[in-house]
């Protein structure tokens, strides 16, 4: 774990704490060793990222989750640089005896066969379409899609084939797609969600150290709903006496710029994602860490994390209540709807694959 008041700088965890549910051993550096390594070669090299590419041989996950509003997503990579301290997908990099710490936003997985894989997949006679989620575990257009562009390709296909899909992201790159966005949501085949945690960009620097900063965000769903795109914002996760004082003016701020839709998710700190959070807390807000996480159990039932289905995504309690209200209030005001945007599957069609083509 990082010493108290040691903070490394451009990255969300700070540390890579490895998780003990899965029976791995654990990683500790030696003080003494550690002295004298710094002697001999100085102070440690500063943390980079890398991109491994892997060629899974599926790339739809399918769900049947009963609290989501999808049932099918897609993941181009995993890992995020984003480095949102507070994410909900870092225990997946436990699966793969990473840490969900500085690992997961330092050693990426890219999938460069993705568009292929889901050309395959949308040519079943089986396949049946339905909203296809971009961004629910890692974002889809972080960093490394500007050299990869996978997301790109993934929405050439839906785009080709006639294939509804929704995007959630913290990055203004989503703008470098607009062209393709545009086409598409002048047929009813995409919605895009861009996340705002804050409008402070110091504390966003923190949260989220490499995402947009929230000012870029907000140009980003102004540009997007100007062009035609059904746009949400979203306010998540909204962090207890960090990041709710600032629920009302993302919302005034979004409808002004032409947003229709918002929504808001409490803060989830499900296995790892809670250790990190709090030594998050002991290093940026230690005088306010034990009311931060007195709210976060008094709204999950007495724990840091309510797993269950429904109520993981709609907490419950006093202060539970208080952001619920404030949020409807403020909506109600800004003139801006909480209902989710109804896509086109009607005009979805079997891409071709090779061999005879279809009479039909």
């Amino acid at each position: 774990m990082a010493k108290a008041n040691t903070t490394i700088k451009g990255r969300g965890a700070q540390s890579a704490h490895v998780p003990d549910r899965f029976g791995l051993a654990q990683r500790h550096t030696d003080g003494d060793w550690r002295d004298v390594m710094e002697t001999l070669d100085g102070p440690p090299v500063k943390l980079r990222t890398t991109v491994t590419e892997e060629h899974p041989k599926t790339i739809i996950s399918f769900n049947r989750s009963p609290d989501i509003p999808f049932d099918r997503s897609i993941n181009a990579y995993r890992g995020c640089e984003h480095g949102c301290v507070y994410c909900f997908a870092r225990p997946t990099h436990a699966y793969h005896d990473l840490s969900p710490g500085l690992d997961f936003e330092t050693k990426l997985f890219a999938k460069p066969d993705a568009a292929r894989l889901l050309r395959q997949t949308l040519a079943r006679p089986n396949y049946r379409p339905r909203p296809i989620a971009m961004g629910t575990n890692t974002d889809p257009y972080q960093p490394i899609e500007q050299t990869y562009r996978i997301t790109r390709e993934l929405l050439e296909v839906c785009n080709d084939t006639g294939h509804p899909v929704t995007i959630t992201t913290k990055s203004d790159r989503v703008l470098h797609d607009i062209d393709l966005l545009s086409e598409m949501a002048a047929r009813r085949l995409v919605a895009v969600a861009i996340s705002v945690t804050s409008l402070d960009p110091v504390l966003s620097g923190k949260l989220e150290p490499r995402a947009a900063a929230p000012e870029k965000r907000m140009l980003a769903l102004e540009t997007l709903a100007r062009a035609g795109i059904p746009t949400h914002c979203s306010i998540s996760p909204v962090i207890p006496a960090i990041t709710d004082e600032f629920m009302e003016d993302i919302i005034t701020r979004a409808a002004a710029a032409g947003v229709k839709r918002c929504g808001w998710i409490p803060l989830r700190l499900p296995h790892e994602v809670g250790p990190l959070f709090r030594e998050w807390l002991d290093i940026h807000y230690p005088q306010r860490a034990k009311k931060v996480m007195g709210i976060v159990q008094s709204i999950r039932n007495g724990r840091d994390n309510d797993p269950e289905f429904f109520s993981r995504m709609k907490p419950d309690g006093i202060w539970a209540e208080l952001f619920r209200s404030r949020f409807r209030l403020a909506c109600r005001r800004a003139g801006i709807n909480t209902e989710q945007f109804e896509l086109d599957c009607a005009q979805f069609r079997r891409p071709h694959t090779g061999g005879q083509l279809s009479l039909i």
